[in-house]
C-alpha cells in the first residue's frame, strides 16, 4: 500500500494543470502527490487525435501554466505538436508522470482516507483530482437495425483521416465541430457524403468574446451545479461561422437532414420513406465523462451526473474534478487545476488543525 497526500489521476490539460500548481506550492512528487496515467506515453487525448488534425486548425489551445507553447508549425499534426510539448511540459516541472497505470476503483478507505485501485498497485490517499477527460467515453448512439449494417461504423475516436473513405457513400451523424471537420475533409474523396443531426446546428456569426465564453460557460456550470451530466461548451456556443464552413454551405456538403430513424444493411431510412445508401456510418457524437472508476463512492445524482461547487465534488470534498463540465476546455482545465489545489490546501490543513 502506497500511501500519498493527493493523487492525480489522468495526464492532459486538466492533470498536468494540477499536478503543476501542487508542486508550486510546495507539494513534492512521489512524497506528496503521485500522478497517474493509463496512456502508454505523454500527450492526454491529443496523442490519438487524427494525422490530418493539423495544429494551425486546432482550436483555442491554451497554454499549460508556466510554459508557453511556442513557435509550433501549423501545418504538422497536433498530436505530434501537442504531445511534443506536453512531454517537455512534464519534464521540465519534473512531475514524474506514472503510466501506463490503468485505475480500477476508487472507494472508502480505512481512516478517512480513499483507496485508489490500480494496475500498478494501491494508493491510500487524502484528496484526489480527477482529471480523466472523456476520450476514453465515445458516444455512440443506439437505432434500429444497427447490427444488421454491413459497412462499417466507426466513432470520431477512430477517425483515420479522409484518404481511407475514398470511393465511398459516407453518412457523418453529429452537429458539433467534429462532424462537420469530418464532413469537409472527407467530401473530397467520397463518392457521396450525407450530414444529419437531431437538432438543426447553429452557426455563430461574429467574433466569440471573453463575455460570450464566460456566459457559456456559466450555462454548463450550471448544469454540473444541478448534478445533471456535463454539456460541452460548444453545444452552447454553436459552430464558428468561419471561411470553411461557409464554402461548405455553399458547396452542399454541409446540407443537415435531420436524424434518420433506422439503419438498413445498406443504409438509413426515415419514416417518411426517404432512404440513404451507405458504406460508412462516422458517429461524430461526442463523448461522456470518463468517471466508472469512481462508481464506488456513489457520487452520481438522481441526474445522472455527478453535483460540483467549482471543482469540488459536492458530496464528498476530497474528491475534484477537474477538466469536467465548465472546465472541458484548455483554459479552463488551467484555471480549475489552481481552484482545485487551492481547496485542497485548505482541506488538508483543516484536517492537520484537527488532530
Amino acid at each position: 500500500m502506497n500511501n500519498i497526500q493527493v493523487v492525480v489521476i489522468g495526464a492532459g490539460q486538466a492533470g498536468l494543470a494540477g499536478a503543476y500548481h501542487l508542486r508550486r506550492t510546495g507539494f513534492e512528487p512521489e512524497r506528496d502527490f503521485v500522478v497517474l496515467d493509463h496512456s502508454p506515453g505523454p500527450g492526454g487525448a491529443w496523442q490519438y487525435r487524427w494525422p490530418s488534425l493539423r495544429y494551425g486548425k486546432v482550436h483555442g489551445m491554451h497554454a499549460l501554466p508556466g510554459l508557453e507553447l511556442t513557435d509550433a508549425d501549423p501545418t504538422r499534426p497536433s498530436s505530434e505538436v501537442i504531445t511534443e510539448y506536453f512531454d517537455t511540459y512534464e519534464r521540465t516541472f519534473d512531475l514524474r508522470v506514472r503510466r501506463p497505470v490503468d485505475v480500477n476503483a476508487v472507494r472508502e478507505g480505512p481512516g478517512g482516507r480513499l483507496l485508489v485501485e490500480t494496475s500498478a498497485g494501491d494508493w491510500s490517499t487524502r484528496a484526489l483530482i480527477n482529471a480523466t477527460g472523456t476520450w476514453d467515453r465515445p458516444f455512440w448512439p443506439r437505432y434500429p437495425g444497427q447490427e444488421a449494417f454491413r459497412g462499417r461504423q466507426l466513432h470520431t475516436a477512430q477517425y483515420p483521416g479522409p484518404e481511407e473513405f475514398a470511393g465511398q457513400r459516407v453518412v457523418v451523424v453529429g452537429g458539433g465541430a467534429s462532424g462537420t471537420q469530418h464532413l469537409l475533409e472527407i467530401a473530397p474523396y467520397a463518392a457521396a457524403t450525407t450530414w444529419v443531426t437531431r437538432r438543426p446546428p447553429v452557426f455563430r456569426e461574429g467574433s466569440f468574446d471573453e463575455n460570450a465564453g464566460r456566459a457559456a460557460v456559466a450555462l454548463v456550470e450550471e448544469r454540473v451545479r444541478q448534478g445533471l451530466p456535463p454539456k460541452s461548451v460548444v453545444s452552447v456556443t454553436g459552430l464558428p461561422l468561419n471561411d470553411a464552413i461557409r464554402q461548405g454551405l455553399k458547396d452542399g456538403v454541409l446540407e443537415r437532414l435531420p436524424m434518420f430513424d433506422r439503419i438498413t444493411p445498406d443504409g438509413v431510412e426515415w419514416r417518411d420513406g426517404r432512404r440513404v445508401d451507405a458504406d460508412v456510418i462516422l458517429w461524430a457524437t461526442g463523448f461522456r465523462a470518463a468517471i466508472d472508476h469512481l462508481a464506488p463512492l456513489r457520487l452520481r445524482e438522481p441526474g445522472g451526473g455527478i453535483r460540483v461547487d467549482g471543482t469540488r465534488a459536492v458530496a464528498d470534498p476530497r474528491i475534484h474534478l477537474v477538466g469536467y463540465g465548465p472546465s472541458a476546455s484548455t483554459i479552463g482545465a488551467n484555471r480549475a487545476g489552481r481552484a482545485a489545489v487551492r481547496d485542497i490546501r485548505r482541506l488538508l490543513a483543516e484536517e492537520a488543525v484537527a488532530a
